[in-house]
């Protein structure tokens, strides 16, 4: 699993025509261990239970220590699961049966929550990246059974993925928490499976770092940045395997989805999370539809930042203070933009009144700030001109 690096250089992407967004989000959140303090032989916020006996004339004694925190992770523990990512490899091109040539192979596993069970199906939520490309998905409980799993829906966007598995053998579901109220400061405590199932079920605290941080994601690997995702920062230790897994308050809540890690040279890992309350409509749209509802305005578009500067006076014929903008490359028919009369080669600078300088831009606005069916008002320059439009928008296929 690949990790997010601020110290790498960005590549430089020449030309008209934008790649497509599809790619993998990086990153995993590692789960560790930390003991509670110890003063004067006790356990501070501890009950500890206590035997004595003699043995060959040394008196020896055996505590059994509970905690809040020990006590919070015996709740939810169980569930929390590993989702293993099983793909095909090719064995030998020659073998008679393509049973023989073809063989299942675990490609990577990360971590998932259970938040919801429903008759005999149980709701695993996830990262996308951890379930990308599976062939298929198996989710292993606590106790070790493992499960086929059927993926319902991924968002490449909030690297949210959504499975379903047979519930007969599932028996705590987690409760989801408010992620809007967290401060710095506050306890938490991070559960997955660091480095894959052999350390299942791992736990570590710490604390909120900070809320609504901004990371920026490059979704198809291309050196461009496509989207800001707005995370949870916490203390936790960090290592591949734990993405997908949870990070809850000290009432047992699942307040955030572990999901990446920043690595930088100079500094130890920050552990990031998706804040529940920004998952819970995309797992809401990924367990009901498959596919997370999105507005758009049906255009192909690419930054103005990727025209060389000769093309933006001959060929858009741009005003020379324009230095930000969007270029439309093709309209797609039928769509909002196509009816409201945008066409190639407009350069968009203006959405509801708020400048848009980046394709970044327009699509956190249009994402985070407008709903399908809404009308759009867009500022566009056509050969050296500012026009306005108004499209409706529709829903992104």
């Amino acid at each position: 699993m690949g990790y997010y690096n601020s110290s790498e250089p960005k590549g430089n992407k020449k030309g008209y025509f934008a790649s497509s967004f599809t790619g993998l989000l990086a990153g995993a959140l590692l789960v560790g261990v930390i003991l509670p303090s110890v003063t004067d032989g006790e356990v501070a916020g501890t009950e500890p239970t206590s035997t004595s006996q003699a043995v060959s004339g040394l008196q020896t004694t055996s505590s059994v220590v509970t905690s809040d925190v020990t006590k919070v992770v015996e709740n939810t523990t169980d569930a929390v699961v590993g989702v293993s990512n099983l793909q095909v490899a090719q064995q030998d091109p020659f073998a008679a049966q393509t049973s023989e040539k073809e063989q299942s192979q675990e490609a990577g596993v990360g971590s998932g929550v259970i938040y919801k069970k429903d008759g005999d199906t149980a709701y695993v939520v996830t990262n996308n990246h951890v379930v990308e490309g599976a062939e298929k998905v198996k989710v292993t409980l606590s106790d070790g059974t493992e499960l086929d799993a059927e993926v319902l829906g991924t968002d490449v966007w909030t690297d949210l993925a959504v499975l379903k598995v047979p519930a007969a053998s599932i028996k705590t579901v987690a409760e989801f928490g408010d992620s809007s109220v967290l401060q710095a400061g506050e306890p938490v405590i991070a559960i997955g499976n660091p480095l894959g199932l052999q350390f299942s079920g791992s736990v570590t605290t710490g604390v909120i770092s900070g809320t609504e941080r901004l990371v920026p994601i490059d979704i198809n690997q291309d050196g461009t940045e496509d989207w800001q995702s707005e995370v949870l920062q916490t203390d936790a230790a960090i290592s591949p395997g734990n993405s997908g897994g949870a990070l809850i308050n000290a009432q047992g809540q699942v307040i955030g989805i572990n999901s990446m890690k920043i690595a930088q040279s100079a500094v130890e890992g920050i552990g990031l999370a998706i804040p529940i309350n920004t998952a819970i409509p995309i797992i809401s749209d990924l367990e009901t539809q498959g596919t997370v509802s999105r507005p758009s305005m049906g255009v192909a578009i690419l930054d103005l930042a990727e025209v060389p500067a000769q093309y933006r006076g001959n060929q858009l014929n741009l005003p020379a203070e324009v230095e930000g903008g969007i270029v439309v490359q093709s309209v797609v028919e039928g769509s909002g933009a196509s009816t409201a009369g945008l066409e190639a080669y407009d350069v968009i600078v203006e959405l509801d009144g708020k400048p848009v300088n980046s394709v970044l831009e327009l699509r956190q606005y249009l994402y985070n700030e407008t709903k399908v069916g809404e009308t759009l008002k867009v500022k566009a320059y056509r050969n050296g001109e500012l026009q306005n439009f108004e499209l409706t928008l529709m829903e992104n296929s």
